[in-house]
């Protein structure tokens, strides 16, 4: 029951970004940033995608506002990764399009028998940083694959919506055809 709460508190529908930024002679209340979970953010033929080699690119899409964790990128991206290099071996190119700037804290509470006079309450409420998250809006990229042909983009299709599930909130597929001149 704690971790449905604790994801609740994660998945708000606004949220005011908290980053590390601070102006010159103000204080960070960021004692220490997380470290960031997410190895790559580009994958497969990269040089293909440069030159316009691919003729489809397929968007995975988010229908509502939240936000998603760095660890949960990073689950999509391997899964993602492993099943377009073992079917299409080079013939892709992935992107993770958002970067987890948001830094995500926690007033961590102790429950149980005598915890009440163990712990501060509210009166120490600000919290300590427990990861990061990307904040996508309505209608804004998660994912972009580029490939080749039908069959490769009825594939990515399968294996994107094996992953949805590992993602809060909904999410929409949608692909584009490439015009090359």
């Amino acid at each position: 029951m704690a971790a449905l709460r604790k994801a609740r508190a994660y998945s708000k529908k606004k949220v005011t970004p908290y980053t590390r930024t601070s102006k010159r002679r103000q204080k960070s209340f960021i004692k220490a940033v997380p470290p960031q979970k997410i190895v790559k953010f580009e994958m497969g033929n990269k040089d293909a995608q440069k030159q316009g080699k691919f003729s489809q690119i397929i968007k995975v899409i988010s229908d509502e506002n939240v936000q998603i964790r760095h660890n949960a990128f990073e689950a999509c991206r391997q899964f993602l990764n492993k099943k377009l290099d073992k079917e299409l071996a080079g013939q892709y190119f992935f992107k993770v399009v958002p970067y987890p700037h948001h830094i995500q804290r926690e007033n961590k509470m102790l429950t149980g028998a005598g915890a009440d006079r163990m712990q501060t309450g509210m009166q120490l409420s600000f919290g300590k940083t427990t990861g990061k998250a990307a904040i996508a809006k309505k209608g804004s990229v998660i994912f972009e694959i580029a490939v080749n042909n039908e069959k490769a983009v009825a594939f990515t299709r399968k294996i994107i919506k094996q992953v949805n599930p590992k993602l809060p909130g909904k999410i929409r597929i949608e692909a584009e055809v490439i015009k090359t001149e």
